[in-house]
Parts: C-alpha cells; structure tokens; sequence
C-alpha cells in the first residue's frame, strides 16, 4: 500500500495525461498475477481518479480514508478481474460501495455527544482558510449542496467521464433516471454560480 500513499503526492494531471480506458484495463490485467510491479503501476495509474471520485461524493475530509478502503477492496478482488467492463468503471463501482457502505455504517450509528458547549465544538471543527466570495466559489463546494443521487450522477458522468450507459448500470437505474440527474445537477450547478456572481 506504500505506492497508494506516495502517489497521493503526484502533482494534479491534466487531461492528456490522464491513462484511457484501454491502457488502464491492461494495467489491471496484468496485475492480476499479484507481481508487485504491476500492481504498483496500475495504483498509481489510477489512484488520482479514485481519490477524485471520493472527494466529490463525500467530501475531502474523507477522501484519503475512503480511497485506502477502496484500494483494499480493489486490490482483493483484483485476482478476478476478467477485463468484461473498463478497469476504470469497475473500480469506481467499487469506490461507489464504499461511500455508500460508509454513508449506511455513519447513519446507523447513534451520535452521542457529551459537551456542555456543543455549538463552539463544532465551530472550531469548521474547516479553515476555504475561498471566499472573492477567490471564486469551489466546484467541491457547490456539489456538496447538490442532492446525493443528482451529485452521483454529475461525477460519475462529468467529472470521472463515464458513459451514461455504465454509470446507469453503476447506479442501478434506467439511463434517463441518470440523464435527468445530471440535468437537475448542472441546472441546479450554473444557479448556484450565478447567485455568487450577483452576490459579489
């Protein structure tokens, strides 16, 4: 898992360089055997794209912790592996499940709290030094006002670039169900924008 942690540092990708669908599914294939070198390339291949997915499904907060469930999942279940969809989206359908099981494990969990001064705890658990109006208003901050199914849908498809008809399969849900959240998102997306733009 060392390779996980010290790609984490990569600098951003852009576009070009980001692996297709096909040099990625190699990848996995060949790390099927379990060689170390070519499990260490497929993680680092793919892992920017796992910890992007995580960040926007449920915030970077939980994006490092989530993305290491995920790698310990991926990589157990990579000896099966048989290359009948892209390595791309099977491994984010795994990444999915984990914030899912993750969202159900938080929810069933009775929050107890033992604090005489409840309300300045959790002031100073307030993330710090985020942009304000001025430094333009982050796209991982306006997802996470969008409604979860309609968040799902918009990164599956917008962000992490995989076909309506995958991300449908993903979810478990016609296509149109998965067309109509990513309209509602990106409408509800440029709103948001435009509220900022006339607030500043």
């Amino acid at each position: 898992m060392s390779s996980v942690t010290r790609d984490q540092r990569a600098p951003h990708r852009d576009a070009a360089s980001v692996p297709s669908d096909d040099h990625l599914t190699a990848l996995a294939l060949a790390a099927r055997g379990g060689a170390p070198s070519d499990v260490e390339a497929f993680t680092c291949a793919v892992y920017p794209d796992v910890r992007r997915f995580v960040a926007h499904l449920a915030g970077t907060h939980a994006a490092e912790d989530l993305t290491q469930e995920t790698f310990v999942r991926v990589l157990g279940s990579l000896p099966r592996f048989a290359g009948r969809s892209s390595a791309r989206t099977w491994l984010l359908s795994i990444a999915r499940r984990v914030v899912v099981d993750r969202f159900r494990s938080a929810a069933s969990r009775p929050v107890v709290a033992d604090l005489a001064d409840w309300q300045g705890a959790a002031e100073r658990c307030q993330p710090r030094g985020l942009p304000g109006r001025e430094d333009g208003v982050a796209l991982a901050d306006l997802l996470a006002k969008v409604p979860r199914e309609r968040r799902e849908a918009f990164v599956l498809t917008q962000l992490a670039g995989i076909p309506y008809a995958e991300a449908a399969a993903m979810i478990g849900c016609p296509i149109g169900t998965v067309r109509s959240r990513v309209a509602r998102a990106r409408s509800q997306l440029v709103a948001s924008l435009e509220a900022a733009d006339r607030a500043a």
